[in-house]
């Protein structure tokens, strides 16, 4: 089942964000590799392809887990979480409709 898993940033973290984010895109990109990444990225903080210093207020994955506990303990588990970028994490069930 898909998943979605919202990240919230915390306060002045985009220096926090730039360290991990090897690390942070290296997990998406195994899940993309077994086929089960729907979709990934950032939000930006302010109406901007590129936000810069305004930085970004969280991040957005929807992907395919075998059960929410199993989406949860992904989630929890990410470099963006060890480091402090995120303040709080959402993790729900996903249903695509469209396209």
């Amino acid at each position: 089942m898909w998943y979605v898993i919202e990240g919230y940033d915390g306060e002045q973290v985009l220096a926090k964000r730039q360290a991990a984010r090897a690390a942070h895109l290296a997990r998406l990109q195994a899940l993309l590799d077994q086929g089960r990444l729907l979709v990934a990225g950032p939000c930006p903080a302010v109406d901007a392809e590129d936000p810069g210093m305004a930085g970004f207020s969280g991040s957005v994955v929807i992907a395919g887990f075998e059960d929410l506990a199993a989406a949860k303990a992904w989630a929890q588990a990410d470099p963006y979480v060890a480091a402090g970028v995120y303040s709080r994490v959402e993790v729900r069930p996903f249903r695509k409709v469209l396209p």
